[in-house]
């Protein structure tokens, strides 16, 4: 495998942070705050490449595919994160969005150092998830250069998959295996090589976006509403009830009665109150409409 050589952006030095540990307390998080206000900027200027990820991934997923993130370090426990938050967020299967770790689960809590310098063992691990033609596989690595990501693409492509890649070096990107690229370029880090900072900043960015967006798409939102929320504590519950009055227009102990009678299901709810069905008839009709709640009740609230 060819390894890029040239210093990446990432673990370059930051000139205006040359002299941090001189700087009064204010003074060094006065400065911390300026880089991170460039993140947001370098995250949009990738957006085109963002939205045609997240059509790639809404594709796959439409055709029973599976999102897969892999990273080591920072990167892998943000791609674990998001796929994480995806299952009581949207109400999804925990095996539609998954993360790989270099290092395995132990990588989460503790730094399992060379994990992520052998490309055969992120290939390995994509045999090991039985990666299939259909799913989508996103590689995470700041500086663009971490093997066992690359390994992970490389398989990947090779399978036939979807293939992203997320990284903050403009160096790496004329050699990244992936047929889409996201490159925010946040410049060198307030201490030299730290990428848990800005590009760990980006990289949560890029991924709140890509799932967020897809599962918009898919459904899982209405309006701004997380209808397909998964219940499970009681500030989740409270929160079902809310979003079941605030489109229907229900008093609370109505709305808490509908909901019981959907069996927790908020997308269920609604329709059972627009279209007047029972839950069982409520799951027929959105089925009907591919789990899109809009089409679901337009016939009965009229057209947006």
């Amino acid at each position: 495998m060819t390894i890029h050589r040239r210093l990446p952006t990432t673990e370059k030095r930051n000139p205006r942070s040359e002299n941090i540990d001189e700087r009064s307390t204010l003074e060094i998080v006065t400065l911390i705050n300026e880089e991170d206000m460039l993140v947001p900027k370098a995250v949009g200027r990738q957006r085109r490449n963002i939205a045609a990820a997240v059509d790639l991934i809404v594709e796959r997923l439409r055709g029973g595919g599976r999102l897969y993130y892999v990273g080591a370090g920072t990167s892998g426990r943000l791609g674990v994160l998001d796929a994480s938050e995806c299952p009581p967020t949207f109400g999804v299967q925990p095996t539609l969005v998954q993360g790989i770790i270099a290092g395995g689960r132990r990588a989460l809590v503790r730094a399992v150092e060379g994990a992520e310098d052998h490309a055969d063992d992120g290939a390995k691990a994509i045999d090991k998830n039985r990666l299939r033609p259909k799913d989508v596989l996103v590689g995470l690595a700041a500086c663009g250069m971490t093997p066992y990501v690359r390994g992970a693409l490389q398989r990947a492509r090779r399978i036939g998959a979807g293939t992203i890649f997320v990284t903050c070096a403009p160096e790496a990107v004329g050699s990244l295996p992936a047929e889409i690229i996201i490159n925010p370029v946040v410049g060198p880090e307030v201490v030299t090589g730290s990428t848990r900072m800005k590009a760990g900043t980006a990289t949560k960015l890029v991924l709140n976006t890509l799932t967020t967006t897809a599962m918009i798409k898919l459904g899982k939102v209405y309006g701004n509403l997380m209808v397909d929320l998964q219940a499970t504590n009681a500030k989740l519950r409270d929160r079902s009830i809310r979003i079941v009055m605030a489109v229907t227009k229900l008093p609370r102990p109505r709305a808490r009665a509908l909901l019981q009678r959907a069996g927790g299901k908020v997308k269920v709810a609604i329709v059972m109150h627009y279209r007047r069905v029972d839950a069982k008839r409520a799951l027929e009709i959105l089925a009907e409409n591919g789990q899109l709640l809009r089409p679901a009740i337009e016939e009965a609230t009229g057209p947006a």
